[in-house]
């Protein structure tokens, strides 16, 4: 079993909670909102594999309202018409800054994201999906474990 990073140097994860609330505040002020940043964070979640957050992030999209029909076809979103422009813009954003590096098609999945979000809330965007891959790679590492609910 491996360390747990946050309990080993709990400073550290101190301070990265720290950095996601205000990334989280600063979407919100920027507007990106709340159902919208719960998509990212579970769509990055899904490509990274990570089960904590997406267990974390399922609950806290449905609380946010978003419809359970739309996290149950979440991976398929391009070939559904259940997401908004908005949403799909997100999605875009969190596929693309997931998928590291930047491809063509990436590029022109956040310029189109951009035109629609608009500065703020793209930028916004792309700073709550840089935390969750950061969250998804701390739990990963430390193999958090998703307890039955």
């Amino acid at each position: 079993m491996r360390p747990y990073l946050d309990k080993v140097i709990p400073e550290a994860w101190k301070a990265v909670g720290a950095t996601s609330l205000a990334i989280a505040q600063a979407a919100r002020d920027h507007g990106l909102s709340p159902a919208e940043s719960e998509l990212i964070k579970v769509r990055a979640s899904q490509i990274n594999g990570c089960a904590y957050c997406l267990n974390l992030h399922s609950e806290e999209a449905r609380a946010a309202g978003v419809p359970q029909q739309q996290l149950d076809v979440l991976p398929a979103w391009r070939e559904t018409t259940l997401f908004t422009e908005r949403e799909r813009a997100a999605l875009a954003v969190a596929e693309a800054a997931t998928l590291l590096p930047l491809t063509e098609d990436a590029q022109a999945d956040l310029a189109g994201a951009r035109h629609v979000l608009g500065d703020e809330a793209f930028v916004a965007a792309e700073w709550v999906t840089a935390a969750i891959n950061m969250f998804n790679r701390i739990s990963i590492l430390s193999q958090h474990p998703v307890r039955e609910r």
